[in-house]
């Protein structure tokens, strides 16, 4: 999967020269918790929700609301934006942006061309989309998780006992973290046009082949905040 299918293309920017009121506005009333920064035209920067509520006056502060309002209004978008942003090119993967947004701890992230120009944006969510695009978890997949050995071939044998039994693959994940040692942790969803029962129980008389879980997720009732 590829940023450049995920990423947001319509981009709301801000000059670094705009005042932090105007900012915070901007992203209120877009419901938007990032701004790009621009400055004669080139990346110069991001501004995040959190560095305008660090950036303002604590309502404890010993002044009054006309004081924080000119404070606000005078304050720029250079003085608390971060500079030299995190950038990723379009062409880069998905999973790679998720990996970079996993440990430097941000929920996003610029992404540039190859001439260093803003072409995107990406986000936690964006990320989130793309992943359970891959997985075929909203087609209403039927998901084996099996133990197997790490030998080559493993895979594409199962592969060959889900095609007897007429099963569509949508995706199919691998670990060796989770599995035990000379084993590697496969996790399938499939859309079987025969009985899992059937299916299941070759998986199990397979030699080397261990069923660690089945399941249909029930998507009917998810939980809202």
């Amino acid at each position: 999967m590829l940023i450049k299918d995920w990423m947001a293309t319509t981009i709301l920017t801000v000059d670094a020269n705009t005042s932090v009121m105007r900012a915070t506005r901007t992203m209120k009333e877009n419901n938007i918790r990032r701004l790009p920064v621009l400055s004669h035209g080139k990346l110069a920067g991001i501004i995040t929700d959190r560095d305008l509520k660090d950036a303002s006056p604590s309502s404890k502060a010993d002044m009054d609301i006309h004081e924080m309002y000119y404070l606000l209004s005078e304050m720029k978008v250079k003085d608390v934006m971060t500079g030299s942003p995190i950038c990723l090119k379009k062409d880069d993967t998905l999973e790679k942006a998720a990996l970079v947004m996993l440990r430097e701890k941000i929920s996003g992230l610029l992404v540039v061309d190859d001439n260093e120009q803003l072409v995107g944006l990406l986000s936690e969510s964006d990320v989130l989309r793309g992943f359970i695009h891959a997985t075929g978890i909203q087609d209403g997949a039927y998901q084996f998780v099996i133990d197997m050995s790490d030998a080559g071939g493993s895979v594409s044998k199962l592969i060959d006992v889900l095609r007897q039994h007429n099963a569509r693959v949508l995706s199919i994940l691998t670990s060796f973290d989770d599995a035990p040692s000379g084993f590697k942790r496969v996790a399938v969803r499939i859309l079987p046009e025969q009985g899992i029962d059937a299916l299941a129980s070759e998986i199990v008389s397979m030699s080397g082949y261990n069923i660690v879980s089945q399941s249909l997720d029930d998507l009917s009732d998810l939980p809202k905040k």
